[in-house]
């Protein structure tokens, strides 16, 4: 297996076809495709080879040097309990090396699994709109 970082031409259809066979994620969806194309080539991407299979991916956002945030961590389940995911995230840290790493995750006995910390929650905000009223 070998791990390296995202590039659009050799990655992206891969990518997307494996996310279309997950379970549960709509990234894929017509009507968020385009917008998560961009995100990936936009973000810390790094994908997963185990010869020519794209086996798993993750994206992650840099907060301008303070922090990184990991948005998303796919491995395709038949390459599951193979230490792929914990491989993407080694190189996180190792390409950032100053950087505290987060994860926003739905998943989380996978990483309390990896003895990750939990340091607080993630709330969404609704639409409020009455900045300048």
């Amino acid at each position: 297996m070998y791990i390296r970082e995202y590039r659009k031409s050799d990655d992206e259809n891969k990518l997307m076809t494996m996310i279309e066979n997950e379970e549960g994620w709509t990234y894929s969806d017509d009507n968020m495709a385009e917008k998560y194309k961009t995100a990936l080539a936009n973000s810390v991407t790094y994908v997963a080879y185990e010869g020519d299979v794209l086996c798993g991916y993750s994206r992650s956002v840099n907060d301008w040097g303070f922090y990184i945030y990991v948005c998303d961590l796919l491995v395709m389940p038949s390459y599951r309990g193979r230490n792929v995911g914990r491989k993407l995230m080694e190189c996180i840290y190792n390409d950032y090396p100053n950087h505290i790493v987060y994860v926003m995750s739905d998943v989380d006995e996978y990483y309390k699994k990896q003895d990750y910390k939990r340091m607080g929650s993630i709330f969404e905000v609704p639409n409020i709109n009455k900045c300048n009223e």
